[in-house]
């Protein structure tokens, strides 16, 4: 992919870049460093093995992980934020706050009934 490729708004390129669930969540699990595919997968719960493959193949396409194999029998595979990947912290840490916060507007309004 090129700088062609992308949309012209910038929102719609950061959701075209992470706009699923699970990308999100695996950027927020890879932010706590290098995992494996297996320590991903059970990071992740519900995940099921084609959808974080396919994920973990598109991020890596997208330049936001890297994916290093290692020739050793059984192989090994690490998968790691690239730079790019790494800035999405202040994102991901506001989601965070913002879901923090709604759940607490949740709490007072069922409060209030």
């Amino acid at each position: 992919m090129n700088s062609k490729d992308l949309p012209k708004c910038p929102v719609e390129t950061a959701f075209m870049m992470i706009g699923c669930k699970w990308k999100v969540l695996i950027v927020k699990v890879l932010l706590g460093g290098t995992m494996r595919f297996c320590e991903l997968k059970k990071a992740l719960g519900g995940i099921t093995q084609k959808v974080l493959t396919s994920n973990l193949r598109e991020m890596e396409s997208l330049g936001l992980i890297t994916r290093k194999v290692y020739e050793q029998n059984p192989p090994k595979v690490e998968y790691s934020l690239t730079d790019i990947g790494y800035s999405l912290m202040p994102v991901i840490d506001s989601l965070r706050t913002w879901g923090k916060d709604y759940k607490k507007y949740m709490r007072l309004l069922e409060k209030m009934k």
